[in-house]
């Protein structure tokens, strides 16, 4: 159903080329603009602005006041055609705003499935973000910033340009990321400091005791043994022959990133 309100550009190609999918409910006064695809069974609430290329796949839920695949904000764009992926299944609650990429990154802003984006969450350009994630009210990421699987951002916490949080890892309410968040790890504070694992969310995953026991083992190797960077991976890369749950610690430690938090 679209309602007649709704303002839908030609380039969208709503009609033979299907690509605003069956069963899509488009309510009253949405713009959409430019090369936007929109999957089927999406539901887009009243006042949203869509603009493209902008590709949004199924079942996906965005409520009202929504700005989905506008300009980045970003000084050195300069109207190149860069993109914003949306996957399936995402809730984007109110006042929410996605913006597409930029030719300096990957020409690309990427969020995956599952996710709950709450009120006035900001994704800027050039995010990769994973599946089954919570972003709470007002969570902000800067440009170019990499979010794992299933990890939780606090209301009104916030992450530095290039930064990156790694699977099952938490961020408390209010904290302020500048340096990156191991897998597992939960980080809270004004500069954020790591806080243990996050025993509750693995549990709550599947996670066996015995595996979250050996994640804290890593946990204390990486913070607590004195160990730079390079001996932290040696040791842990070790374990993790025995316990693979350790093997995401050593590839994020691995890549070069803005240094963990501490």
């Amino acid at each position: 159903m679209i309602d007649p309100t709704a303002l839908i550009d030609p380039s969208a190609q709503v009609a033979d080329s299907a690509v605003i999918g069956p069963n899509v409910v488009i309510k009253a006064h949405v713009i959409i603009e430019g090369e936007v695809q929109v999957g089927e069974g999406c539901v887009i609430e009243p006042f949203c602005v869509l603009r493209g290329p902008t590709k949004i796949g199924r079942r996906n839920h965005i409520y009202q006041f929504c700005s989905i695949g506008e300009a980045c904000q970003d000084l050195k764009y300069r109207n190149e055609p860069t993109t914003l992926e949306i996957g399936d299944d995402n809730v984007i609650r109110e006042h929410c705003t996605m913006h597409r990429g930029t030719v300096q990154g990957n020409a690309v802003t990427r969020v995956g499935s599952h996710n709950l984006f709450m009120v006035n969450v900001h994704v800027a350009h050039d995010c990769v973000i994973g599946d089954n994630c919570i972003f709470a009210n007002n969570a902000t990421l800067a440009g170019h910033v990499v979010i794992g699987d299933y990890v939780i951002f606090g209301g009104l916490s916030a992450i530095h340009q290039f930064g990156r949080v790694g699977a099952h890892a938490f961020v408390a309410g209010m904290a302020a990321l500048n340096m990156d968040v191991p897998p597992y790890v939960m980080a809270a504070g004004h500069y954020a400091k790591a806080h243990g694992i996050n025993r509750v969310g693995l549990l709550r995953r599947g996670f066996t005791e015995e595996q979250v026991n050996a994640l804290r083992r890593a946990y204390m190797i990486i913070y607590h043994k004195h160990n730079t960077i390079e001996q932290a991976i040696e040791q842990l890369s070790e374990m993790a022959k025995t316990e693979s749950c350790v093997q995401p610690l050593v590839d994020f430690l691995k890549e070069s990133g803005r240094g963990i938090v501490r």
